[in-house]
């Protein structure tokens, strides 16, 4: 299958390999990819047993149910609990912890909470359900935040009185910038998230070799996409020429995909945000403009912004993992008391959580 098998191909893998050895200098090299699928591909295809030992890659804060706060899903559940509403979501935000709650246990007590895989699910709940209150949760990066912006932009030409939109839409640029002012990140590379960067394009990421003097490189997301991407950064760190590279270049370019920014800024304002781990991050989320206000969940129900905190115990380390300052692997309770059946923190919960993914497939 074109764009799958030859990425796929053993031989390709080996070559990169052996290419990545030679050129590898004797000394630790920390490498941090920020998406979650691209956490989930290196050791789901076991590419951490093809790289020198010396090359560590660490995962960062690209879930965005991992990064999702508290105080959101709290705010989730008081919509749940009003009459004649329907909740909308995606079904790995069920089981994020909130301050108490979360929202599988609102919906085994009755609740009415539809699991979707798309805003256009939801636009189809409120067509369905006249005399009900439709509210999505709408969380994700760049990457859903178009489609979210496109059913948006349907639900006021189709003057859909009873579809809402509760946002919590993340960007990953300002959460990259967030990571480096920590003195205590030795960070030399970021391996840039493909899915989110075939919407941004390659520019956001510009400011980073500029002002920090740190390699870059967009890849997808499949083991040869992996390891060209990491042998990028590579060859950026030993000939100290950091600039911001692009492997994916059957998916992404440098301006991005022109038609979804445009409904992105037809739709959203750029705002701080609230990321669970980090706390609030400034111009990293977008909030609904006013002109698509009656959408607007927040505005519409009057919710007061909660604090984001949770119900996990003190001990659950999902913080220091979002900074990628810790391995899941090394938190007292990855695989004792926190597993995927048993979630302590969000980052067990979600598919490309690092904690879930260390418990698949790291041994």
């Amino acid at each position: 299958m074109k764009y799958v098998d030859e990425y796929r191909s053993r031989s390709r893998a080996k070559k990169l390999s052996a290419q990545i050895k030679k050129i590898m200098p004797p000394r630790e090299i920390k490498f941090m990819e920020v998406c979650g699928t691209h956490t989930q591909g290196f050791y789901r295809f076991g590419i951490d047993k093809l790289l020198p030992g010396g090359l560590k890659l660490i995962s960062g804060p690209g879930c965005p149910v991992c990064v999702s706060t508290g105080g959101y899903i709290d705010r989730a559940i008081k919509l749940a609990g009003y009459k004649d509403t329907i909740i909308a979501t995606f079904g790995d935000m069920l089981r994020v912890p909130g301050g108490k709650l979360d929202l599988e246990r609102q919906r085994q007590a009755g609740r009415r909470i539809e699991v979707v895989y798309s805003p256009l699910d939801a636009l189809g709940l409120a067509r369905k359900n006249p005399a009900k209150k439709v509210i999505f949760l709408a969380v994700g990066f760049e990457t859903t935040a178009p489609l979210i912006a496109s059913s948006i932009i349907s639900a006021k030409k189709e003057k859909l009185k009873n579809m809402f939109f509760l946002a919590s839409l993340k960007r990953i640029a300002p959460a990259m910038r967030y990571l480096l002012k920590d003195k205590r990140q030795n960070i030399e590379g970021f391996l840039c998230p493909g899915h989110v960067s075939s919407i941004t394009g390659t520019r956001p990421y510009e400011f980073i070799p500029r002002q920090y003097r740190i390699a870059c490189c967009v890849a997808g997301f499949e083991p040869v996409d992996i390891l060209e991407g990491l042998y990028f950064l590579l060859r950026q760190v030993v000939k100290n020429r950091p600039i911001v590279d692009n492997q994916y270049i059957r998916a992404v370019n440098r301006c991005g995909n022109t038609y979804a920014l445009k409904l992105m800024q037809q739709v959203f304002c750029i705002s701080s945000a609230d990321w669970r781990g980090l706390g609030k991050i400034p111009e990293s989320g977008f909030r609904i403009k006013k002109e698509f206000r009656d959408f607007d969940a927040e505005k519409i129900f009057s919710l007061r912004q909660q604090a984001s905190g949770s119900r996990q115990q003190a001990s659950c380390k999902c913080s220091d993992v979002l900074k990628g300052l810790l391995s899941p692997d090394k938190c007292n309770l990855f695989k004792k008391a926190c597993t995927p059946e048993h979630p302590v923190g969000p980052c067990m919960i979600s598919a490309e959580g690092a904690c879930n993914v260390y418990y698949k497939y790291k041994k």
